[in-house]
């Protein structure tokens, strides 16, 4: 009859159940495989990301850092400035009485 089916040899039935459950334990090896490298790649980019995030830390902490021991040198050279007001108005005195020495010792010898 044009309808009936075919019968199936159970030796290779038994070949494709065994084949089936090969490809079903590949497959499974594969998705661990894959599960444990997104895992590490998981970690390696959290561990970049991290790594980044303390280097733009510690860069603004610099840059603090930096800022404020300039504002500190710019109000020392400030002092400093300060303290230096008097000296080319001592140095004119220092000069007027050594002219006045001199003139001194002149009319003296």
């Amino acid at each position: 009859g044009g309808g009936s089916i075919p019968a199936i040899d159970p030796g290779a039935l038994q070949d494709v159940v065994a084949l089936a459950g090969q490809v079903a334990a590949q497959v499974d090896e594969l998705l661990r495989n894959v599960h444990c490298g997104l895992q590490a790649l998981t970690a390696l980019s959290v561990g970049c990301i991290q790594t980044y995030r303390d280097g733009v830390e510690s860069l603004g902490e610099a840059a603090d850092l930096s800022i404020r021991a300039m504002y500190a040198l710019v109000a020392r050279c400030e002092e400093l400035d300060r303290a230096m007001q008097p000296v080319p108005a001592l140095a004119k005195r220092i000069r007027d009485m050594k002219g006045t020495l001199e003139r001194l010792e002149g009319l003296c010898k």
